[in-house]
């Protein structure tokens, strides 16, 4: 997905200010495993996903637990690094090989300053994430493991395909066997 289509996916740019944006994103690649975001580190850049895959997770010290997945045209950040400058709690690695495009969180701090469109664009990004943040959470308040997988099914099937089951029985919250039983009544 290219940069411009990212963009505009949170909210329209007049072009002086699309290209002021640019101006500070630079395209990296990494391979399948590359640790993109790392807890207990303040992070300095956000990356869009420009192809590939990516999970967020942390490290309790039962396991990891799945609590995210970012694919083509989705924005990939600490956000407790970023709006509060605090540490990050999450671990962010690429399960595919991946594309993406690169902004440090200070040039983006800088246009906020200077350019009312990259402020609005930048305050509709982040109320999407909360709204994405909001949706899983209720999700995982009020629904039972069948009812986010069917979810999953509807929403999001190509992760189905791209990611590996124990990372989905994570995200839902369950076992892979579980997963495997809700997988198999569904068939």
């Amino acid at each position: 997905m290219e940069i411009d289509d990212i963009l505009e996916r949170f909210y329209p740019l007049p072009t002086h200010s699309r290209n002021a944006l640019k101006a500070h994103i630079s395209e990296v690649s990494y391979g399948k495993g590359h640790a993109l975001l790392r807890a207990g580190r303040v992070e300095k850049s956000l990356y869009f996903v420009k192809s590939g895959m990516v999970r967020a997770y942390s490290d309790p010290e039962g396991g990891d637990v799945t609590f995210w997945f970012g694919k083509e045209g989705d924005v990939v950040l600490s956000m407790k690094s970023y709006v509060a400058g605090q540490e990050g709690y999450e671990h962010v690695e690429t399960l595919e090989p991946c594309d993406l495009y690169q902004m440090q969180t200070r040039h983006l701090d800088a246009l906020f300053v200077t350019d009312i469109h990259v402020a609005n664009w930048g305050r509709k990004l982040i109320e999407k994430e909360l709204i994405r943040t909001e949706e899983r959470l209720i999700s995982m308040q009020f629904k039972n493991a069948q009812q986010r997988y069917l979810d999953l099914m509807t929403q999001t099937p190509d992760l189905l395909q791209r990611v590996p089951l124990c990372h989905i029985a994570s995200y839902l919250g369950i076992t892979q066997v579980s997963l495997s039983r809700i997988r198999a009544e569904i068939r």
